[in-house]
Parts: C-alpha cells; sequence; structure tokens
C-alpha cells in the first residue's frame, strides 16, 4: 500500500505540474495579472513559467531525471512567492479576474506553497520505486 501512495504522490505531481504549465499558454490572462509590476516583460515571465512547469512536470514523471526536475520544482516555487505576496497586497482581487478573501492570499501563501514545496523535497527523497511493487 504505501508504494501505491509513494506513486500516487510522484505521478500526480508531474501531472499537476504538466497540466499547470500548459494551463500558461491556454489562459495567460489568468497569469499575467499576477505577475508584480516590478517585473519587467511579464508575457516573457509567464512563457517561461509555462515551459519550466511542463518540462519539469515531464522530469517528474521520468526516473532518471526525477530527482532534479522536484528540485527544479523546488526552487521554480521559491521564485513564485513575490507572485503570492502581489496578489496579497492588491487585496486578492485582479479588476476582471481573479478575486478571493484576502484570507484565502494569506493561506495559499502561508499554507499551501510549503505544502507544494514539502511536496517537491518529499519527491526528490523518494525518486526510486520498483517496477514489481
Amino acid at each position: 500500500m504505501k508504494k501505491i501512495v509513494q506513486k500516487f504522490l510522484i505521478y500526480s505531481m508531474g501531472y499537476f505540474y504538466l497540466v499547470a504549465g500548459v494551463n500558461h499558454f491556454v489562459t495567460p490572462d489568468f497569469y499575467l495579472p499576477l505577475i508584480p509590476p516590478f517585473f519587467s516583460h511579464p508575457e516573457l515571465i509567464n512563457i517561461l513559467s509555462g515551459v519550466a512547469e511542463v518540462l519539469l512536470g515531464l522530469g517528474v514523471l521520468y526516473l532518471p531525471t526525477r530527482k532534479r526536475a522536484a528540485w527544479g520544482i523546488f526552487g521554480l516555487l521559491i521564485c513564485f512567492i513575490p507572485s503570492h505576496v502581489y496578489f496579497i497586497q492588491i487585496g486578492s482581487c485582479i479588476e476582471g479576474g481573479l478575486c478571493a478573501p484576502e484570507w484565502l492570499g494569506w493561506v495559499r501563501l502561508l499554507v499551501f506553497h510549503p505544502i507544494l514545496l514539502y511536496w517537491a523535497f518529499w519527491v526528490s527523497k523518494h525518486q526510486v520505486i520498483n517496477k514489481e511493487n
């Protein structure tokens, strides 16, 4: 049973970031307003984030690159922190876009984001799964 849970956590991480990365290209208007204005070239940042998420998600799915990809996701999540802080600073509401209660922005930053960081760390330490299990 333990191996089944491990496989689920590893493969769901890969698919999660693969889908999230593709979403940067499908709905860029969702992501662009979340990029703080002190960063130049938000369109490029969105594209690079999407490409990184797709490649790292695929990397998690492939055993030889799993550990490095998980650490890449960890680093990418660190890079996303300014976006979460900016979302809170603007009142957790983007005109014509995502609006949430401000407390939800804090939960996203202080609860959900650390869970994602731990998930990436965990996957980096559990990269090997025997085929017979």
